[in-house]
């Protein structure tokens, strides 16, 4: 097979047909979750010390904890692409941290999703995969990527861009329940941070929620706490360290993928059934969310 960018022969290396995904935070995860469930044979990239802050919804909790499962699908971490056969068979996904993405120099994949949301490209180029494709603001489609599938909330989102970049960073949460900002707390100092309350606890407004040092990180609205950073890491002041949701009735959604990462997924999926990238295998995972 020949790359229809290059011209250069693609590589033989094994593992064939695999689909590589840079980050694996919770809008990341909602693409894993959704290539996975069509047959698609993943590997995720990550960093050292990844700063989700739903955790419960994200993947990139296998660097630390050694696997991490997202609604009933299991991601595993290994230290080499040779590991990550084992995985494949037990029907689970392979996480490896590669901040650099290293690997892409010694292995070719079928495709490349960029889903680290640094807001900036952090190294991802075309000459990487057959096809490459960058989420939100930071790549330029046609450029350094083939594809920019748009993630910033409205009438656009998740739209898929040919031509051009994802709408620039606001820095402004999506509304819910009528709050916007106010639902987003950042270190109020530098230091460790010692939680005090955990995903999912119904918090009232002025609550102390974790401690930096000798200083309180309180609540800023009553809610469902969403979000927060893993106990004892150290962060930087401003840094973005828990979500609350209004919302006390959705105390579930703690633990299931967002509309906007499920919104993402779509359009990635979409990317590679049009480019001919097909899954690995017959679909057949499916096990959908009961209702109530």
């Amino acid at each position: 097979m020949t790359n229809r960018y290059t011209n250069v022969p693609k590589s033989d290396n094994k593992p064939e047909n695999v689909v590589i995904i840079r980050g694996g935070g919770d809008l990341a995860s909602g693409t894993i979750h959704r290539l996975y469930r069509c047959g698609y044979r993943l590997l995720v990239l990550e960093c050292e010390k990844p700063t989700a802050i739903r955790r419960m919804v994200s993947f990139c909790e296998a660097v630390y904890d050694g696997q991490s499962s997202v609604e009933g699908v299991l991601c595993r971490k290994v230290d080499s692409v040779e590991e990550c056969e084992a995985v494949w068979k037990a029907g689970e996904i392979p996480l490896m941290v590669d901040t650099e993405g290293t690997v892409l120099k010694k292995y070719r994949p079928a495709a490349l999703i960029d889903a680290i949301l640094a807001k900036k490209n952090l190294g991802t180029t075309r000459e990487m995969a057959d096809l490459t494709v960058g989420l939100g603001p930071g790549f330029v489609a046609g450029e350094d990527v083939d594809y920019v599938v748009e993630t910033m909330r409205g009438h656009n989102l998740a739209r898929i861009i040919t031509k051009g970049a994802a709408m620039p960073n606001t820095g402004i949460p999506g509304i819910i329940g009528g709050f916007g900002k106010e639902r987003v707390l950042h270190a109020p100092v530098s230091g460790e941070i010692h939680c005090i309350s955990k995903i999912a606890d119904i918090v009232e407004k002025d609550q102390v929620l974790a401690w930096i040092g000798d200083t309180p990180v309180r609540a800023s609205l009553t809610g469902v706490l969403r979000g927060m950073i893993r106990d004892g890491f150290t962060v930087p002041k401003g840094m973005k360290i828990a979500d609350i949701d209004p919302r006390k009735e959705q105390k579930k959604n703690c633990f299931t993928i967002s509309d906007k990462a499920r919104c993402i997924a779509g359009s990635v999926l979409e990317i590679l059934l049009s480019e001919g990238v097909m899954p690995y295998e017959a679909p057949g995972r499916f096990s959908g969310i009961a209702a109530d």
